[in-house]
């Protein structure tokens, strides 16, 4: 049977009022825009995406974490039960040998994706080079239950245990890249 909602005309099926309750049931039952891409469908389903593509440059010498600017992206989840993927993939240059970078996903205020030991370098997940000057491009995905329908932004923080840390580019600036953080609302 074919359901049809309409912004302007309602439901439009014999037997289904335009105030009674639609409900999906079954593993393959999804409610479609005039595009056909899903509005809502069974768990599992891609709700929406959001991402932002950072394509400028960041440094820091920071032995604490510090947000990296404009590496952050904004959603809001449709329901309470919704899980959020972060996809996280960066690009970064380390000034001296053996430097450790530490990134960190942070929830608003809330460090998320954290080991359960807490060493001397904790984050959601770390680079490691023995290499001066060389492109690294560590990725990272994190499934999130942040249990709100409000405005959540996730942010990529980064700290280092020695010299300068260079996003988006190398130390000899003669190579350029973007770093991306993505999230997208999965239905539960």
């Amino acid at each position: 049977m074919t359901v049809t909602i309409n912004g302007t005309t309602g439901i439009s099926t014999p037997g289904i009022s335009s105030t009674a309750d639609v409900t999906l049931a079954g593993a393959a039952v999804e409610l479609l825009n005039n595009s056909g891409r899903i509005v809502v469908g069974q768990a599992g389903s891609v709700l929406q995406v959001v991402s932002t593509n950072k394509n400028d440059t960041f440094s820091t010498t920071s032995l604490t974490f510090v947000d990296i600017t404009s590496l952050s992206v904004s959603i809001t989840p449709t329901s309470t039960s919704s899980k959020i993927l972060v996809v996280v993939d960066t690009n970064y240059s380390p000034s001296g040998t053996s430097t450790l970078v530490v990134f960190n996903l942070v929830r608003g205020a809330t460090n998320i994706s954290q080991p359960a030991t807490a060493p001397t370098y904790t984050g959601s997940f770390v680079a490691y080079t023995n290499a001066a000057d060389t492109m690294l491009t560590p990725s990272f995905n994190f499934l999130d239950s942040p249990a709100t329908t409000s405005a959540t932004t996730y942010k990529i923080q980064v700290r280092t245990n020695s010299g300068t840390v260079y996003l988006n580019r190398r130390l000899s600036t003669d190579t350029a890249s973007t770093s991306t953080i993505t999230v997208m609302e999965i239905a539960a």
